[in-house]
């Protein structure tokens, strides 16, 4: 409960009260998953949201040699929602990339506490917004950029306190909707100039402040 009441949404705006998290509580399931494991994939029956705990869960569409990874996402992060709300299918995958703690709503559950609790209503609302804009964001940010400054401000969002990079250089490509073949060039000069250090399936900034400088120029 103190995990929702600080990490869902934005407290700030849209407070919950104790009868709330209790509400809320009562509709999840807390459950986990092992890397590898999904929580949904593309074309079931959308009939549960899903509120990440902790771990890392990548989104992708397609199977094979047509999967293309989409988003990687963490804590506080809803997966599934629009669609279940739209009662349709799942329109991608969802896989944890390591160990993964979600809450899952299940939509006969959760969509009768929504109608009639205007706040939990209010608060999930602007988790999913929150979301939405930050891809908004990412999209617009990187409009018009050089390939070198779009992998450059994408390691600076990735890079975890110590700096590493969980990302490879295929997934790298597939966000950025450019060849690998760019991206390792890019990284190259990245390297060169000091700013990152790489390795077999290891990427790890070593001057942000050099590779915010690349990112924005």
């Amino acid at each position: 409960m103190a995990w929702l009441a600080r990490s869902f949404g934005r407290p700030d705006y849209a407070p919950l009260t104790g009868a709330d998290l209790e509400i809320l509580i009562g509709s999840a399931e807390l459950i986990s998953k092992y890397p590898g494991t999904h929580l949904f994939r593309e074309g079931d029956p959308a009939l549960a949201a899903f509120l990440v705990e902790s771990g890392d869960v990548e989104i992708y569409r397609g199977t094979g040699s047509t999967r293309r990874v989409v988003s990687r996402v963490g804590s506080g992060s809803v997966l599934g929602d629009i669609a279940m709300f739209g009662d349709g299918p799942y329109i991608s995958s969802a896989q944890a990339v390591d160990r993964v703690r979600v809450f899952r709503f299940d939509k006969d559950k959760l969509l009768p506490e929504l109608a009639k609790h205007p706040a939990i209503c209010l608060r999930w609302l602007v988790a999913g917004l929150r979301q939405l804009e930050a891809t908004q964001r990412r999209v617009i940010h990187l409009m018009h950029k050089t390939v070198l400054s779009q992998v450059a401000d994408l390691l600076g969002e990735e890079a975890d306190a110590k700096g590493e990079v969980r990302l490879s250089q295929i997934t790298i490509a597939t966000l950025l909707g450019v060849s690998r073949q760019s991206v390792n060039e890019a990284l190259g000069r990245l390297r060169k100039q000091g700013a990152v250090e790489t390795g077999y399936r290891q990427i790890r900034v070593t001057d942000p402040d050099r590779l915010e400088t690349i990112a924005t120029s």
